[in-house]
């Protein structure tokens, strides 16, 4: 099957399920959605429940990776008060979340079963990468790990594709060096939500974007 490699959502809703509408074809594609699904937009609760549902209509068709964020998360809802996520988004989710009526830890317990990458023999997807600058990319605390990486990546012989530092030309980046793509072209900077459709070996098929629907971006 083709894979369809979703960006850093960053709870716009309205975006991400027009992206998917008008895009991804569940018949024939896989969904991986590379992390940062929460925070920053207006509806960390929605987009959630949307992503509960498509892992529930589409099982392991429908993949969704831990980002940096839901990593952030969890660590208030598991260990105290987060004083490097509440003041930058996390105030917002909580907030988002109590008038929701969506229990903080049940979302908390769900995140910790989501993986850190997707692979196959061609193609490894993470938030952030992998780096030759590190022997433990999967360790989740690791500062130069698939969660939190922005130094070069690595050519690991297979097609990369990550997120989490945005685009500066506000479109998907392809690297050479490293063989990779970076994906996150800024959704909650109103700039665009993208998506690459590939092959299973690989191959690049498609690139596509949908422009940040108003009713997602927080004043």
């Amino acid at each position: 099957m083709n894979v369809f490699v979703v960006g850093d959502v960053h709870a716009c809703l309205n975006t991400f399920q027009g992206l998917l509408a008008r895009y991804w074809n569940p018949q024939e594609e896989i969904l991986v959605q590379l992390g940062d699904l929460i925070d920053r937009g207006r509806d960390t609760p929605g987009t959630l429940r949307f992503a509960q549902s498509l892992k529930k209509s589409h099982g392991p068709n429908a993949i969704f990776l831990k980002g940096n964020h839901e990593y952030e998360f969890t660590q208030h809802i598991e260990h105290g008060p987060n004083q490097y996520w509440l003041p930058q988004c996390g105030y917002e989710t909580l907030a988002q979340l109590r008038e929701a009526n969506m229990d903080e830890q049940e979302v908390a317990d769900w995140i910790s079963h989501l993986p850190l990458v997707w692979e196959n023999e061609h193609i490894l997807i993470s938030h952030a990468g992998i780096t030759d600058q590190t022997k433990d990319p999967l360790l989740e605390e690791n500062p130069l790990g698939v969660l939190w990486n922005r130094a070069p990546l690595a050519n690991i012989q297979k097609l990369q594709i990550i997120g989490h530092t945005p685009c500066l030309s506000g479109y998907p980046e392809f690297e050479e060096k490293s063989h990779s793509w970076n994906i996150d072209t800024g959704a909650y900077q109103k700039v665009a939500l993208s998506a690459i459709r590939i092959s299973d070996r690989g191959e690049v098929l498609e690139i596509v974007q949908q422009s940040v629907d108003e009713r997602d971006i927080s004043s």
